[in-house]
């Protein structure tokens, strides 16, 4: 049986699987300085016959992880997005400086809705992407995600660092002012582009959201959404099998 590796690398993680064509045979997430483990995980996969990766690290971390990769001695395919791939047109005004696993997430979500919708990724930084009804890739935001816009503000305040701070409507101490509104600034952000895209398309955009902190948004999003685990890897799975690289 034939495989394919597919690897998304992103500011904090590298999520990867292996598929048969048809489903996961295996899955995994490993830190990005988390070189030997990485090693021995792979080592013990079923030999890969393609490879296929979404990068958007420095290229420190890109040649890193094309150490690792050439133990199987296939050249892997680094995604670079594309004016029209799967179904999806990118509107950027330069479209291969569109980030690779946004490219990705937004073919996987076209494939899973057909319809216009946000794409959201929930990681190190928030990406919210706009699709039309017709496939049509309009533009997204980019904001900092929880850590990181966490992380601002408690940069110079050493006695908040360490305390994670819980959800409240009303906060009473710092450090759940600080994480509430973090929370209510990230979900206020989805809901102002949902308005947006509203206007656009005529109906309410349905939200397809992935990444580490995508239960803690949805449970404050009032809206039509639901979470597909690896996105970015599905997106992945879509464009080996449109450029014939697998199985």
């Amino acid at each position: 049986m034939a495989y394919l590796m597919a690897v998304d690398s992103g500011n904090t993680h590298v999520k990867w699987g292996i598929h048969d064509g048809n489903t996961w045979i295996k899955q995994g997430r490993s830190n990005l300085n988390q070189d030997l483990l990485l090693q021995q995980e792979w080592k013990n996969l079923p030999r890969p016959h393609k490879i296929i990766v979404s990068n958007v690290t420095d290229i420190e971390a890109k040649n890193k992880l094309s150490k690792l990769l050439s133990y199987w001695e296939i050249k892997p395919n680094w995604v670079t997005a594309r004016t029209y791939q799967c179904g999806v047109k990118n509107h950027y005004i330069d479209p291969p400086l569109l980030g690779s696993d946004r490219w990705a997430a937004l073919i996987a979500a076209w494939n899973y809705q057909q319809r216009g919708c946000l794409v959201i990724d929930v990681g190190t930084a928030m990406t919210v992407d706009t699709l039309s009804d017709t496939g049509e890739f309009l533009g997204g935001i980019i904001v900092p995600g929880f850590k990181l816009m966490k992380k601002a503000l408690t940069a110079n305040i050493i006695s908040l660092q360490n305390q994670e701070g819980k959800f409240s409507n009303f906060p009473n101490n710092t450090a759940d002012a600080i994480h509430s509104g973090t929370v209510h600034a990230l979900a206020g952000t989805v809901k102002c582009m949902s308005e947006l895209l509203s206007i656009t398309l005529g109906h309410i955009p349905k939200c397809i959201i992935s990444g580490g902190s995508s239960q803690q948004l949805l449970s404050k999003l009032n809206m039509d959404a639901s979470v597909v685990d690896n996105l970015i890897l599905e997106g992945l799975v879509l464009i080996a099998k449109e450029d014939s690289e697998i199985i």
